[in-house]
């Protein structure tokens, strides 16, 4: 599993996928998100705003990442 480090509270579900190199470009984690192709948690996301805390995971197309915070 992948982690990607965030110095925010949060970090919103397209903009991780951006991050962690699941997609290049914006529109792409859009699309594929409202195909119900991205998990959160294990979960089904259909939101690309959703918010992304520390130790929060998520997923597409068989690639997990965990989201964790600077310490």
């Amino acid at each position: 599993m992948e982690e990607i480090k965030i110095d925010t509270e949060y970090i919103k579900l397209d903009s991780a996928l951006k991050l962690a190199s699941f997609v290049s470009m914006g529109g792409e984690a859009k699309r594929l998100i409202q195909e119900g192709k991205v998990t959160v948690n294990g979960e089904t996301e259909m939101r690309r705003g959703r918010k992304l805390r520390p130790g929060d995971s998520f997923g597409l197309e068989g690639k997990t990442c965990k989201v964790t915070g600077v310490q």
